[in-house]
């Protein structure tokens, strides 16, 4: 037996594990699904036939996303976390590389070197925003161009006349917006004017349902069926789709969620606004090499390498939670002498 040799150097996604006692590196939502909700959801799951495939291509999820957006159902596709769409859509349009805007989310990277798709990187500047102009330049042989706005790690979004330069040349832009919702703004009404302009949304920060795996993406109806061509059947499970569906009739509490989160994020930026840099994500950027520190407290952030090494991201936690980070974070840069910026 013998296994390809790219797999055997490959370098996995870690996340660190352990018994510790605030976890903020991921990103997710500190709120739980309420009970009342999981009982509804419950209800719901009685009545389904576990000995049964889900629908093959997630139909009744996407429906139900259709009627939330104002989107035809074939605008729409639904992915075991947006992961899993990412995986195809760095497979499925012609062109030599992707191209990618460092530092960003890593998956887009991951995919493409695990298929042996060549990167060419065009770092944001140093208020990390994308520069239209000189990826347009160089898409003209890409096969796709993937921006994170809001991006993580940095939290900001882009500027939309720059994500249209692009978008204008033709090339497929896919647009991820994983964390839209705490940002009010997004490229939604874009997506019919412009055929190659592809956005991924999630369940898993603003619903808080990190634990089910439910991406979708909105895109031309071409885009659509070409996933689907493509995409491994039954790939959603029905317990998920029934999940998400129910999420979406009490969105109500999602946004009273993120109102909480975001007036939490603007609390602890004013708190450490010598350190931490404006965010329109559910997380904060903080220019302070401070993982350590925090974990001997039993506190987990994301500690960061490269461009940002000396940084970590934070995830907006409970307010109790927030409190913890505030507190040891000033203590570390005074312990330590730090200046802000």
């Amino acid at each position: 037996m013998k296994i390809r040799r790219e797999v055997l150097e490959f370098e996995p996604y870690r996340v660190l594990e352990g018994n510790y006692r605030i976890w903020l590196d991921k990103n997710e939502n500190p709120f739980d699904v309420p009970l009342e909700i999981k009982e509804e959801i419950f209800w719901k799951l009685r009545a389904l036939e576990f000995n049964r495939y889900p629908h093959i291509t997630s139909l009744p999820l996407r429906e139900k996303l259709a009627e939330f957006l104002g989107f035809d159902v074939n605008n729409i596709a639904v992915g075991n976390g947006s992961d899993e769409l990412i995986n195809y859509l760095v497979r499925m349009f012609e062109g030599k590389y992707i191209i990618t805007t460092p530092p960003t989310f890593g998956m887009y990277s991951f995919y493409s070197k695990l298929y042996g798709i060549p990167i060419v990187e065009i770092p944001l500047d140093e208020d990390f925003h994308i520069n239209g102009d000189e990826i347009a330049e160089k898409s003209r042989d890409a096969l796709a161009v993937f921006i994170a706005s809001p991006n993580n790690p940095t939290g900001n979004l882009q500027p939309e006349e720059e994500i249209l330069k692009v978008v204008e040349t033709g090339v497929p832009v896919v647009v991820d917006e994983a964390y839209v919702e705490f940002a009010g703004k997004s490229l939604l009404d874009k997506v019919l004017e412009y055929p190659n302009l592809i956005l991924l949304r999630t369940f898993s920060k603003a619903f808080g349902l990190a634990a089910i795996r439910a991406g979708y993406m909105v895109a031309s109806d071409e885009v659509i069926n070409a996933i689907y061509r493509i995409k491994s059947p039954f790939s959603v499970s029905s317990v998920t789709m029934i999940i998400a569906e129910t999420l979406l009739d009490h969105y109500e509490v999602v946004e009273e969620r993120v109102k909480f989160i975001v007036a939490e994020r603007e609390r602890m930026f004013r708190e450490l606004r010598d350190y931490a840099y404006p965010s329109d994500a559910n997380f904060l950027l903080i220019k302070l090499d401070a993982y350590e520190y925090l974990l001997s407290k039993g506190i987990v952030v994301r500690k960061l390498s490269g461009r940002l090494s000396g940084h970590i991201r934070v995830t907006i936690g409970r307010r109790d939670e927030n409190d913890e980070v505030i507190s040891a974070l000033k203590e570390f840069a005074g312990d330590n002498g730090v200046g802000g910026f």
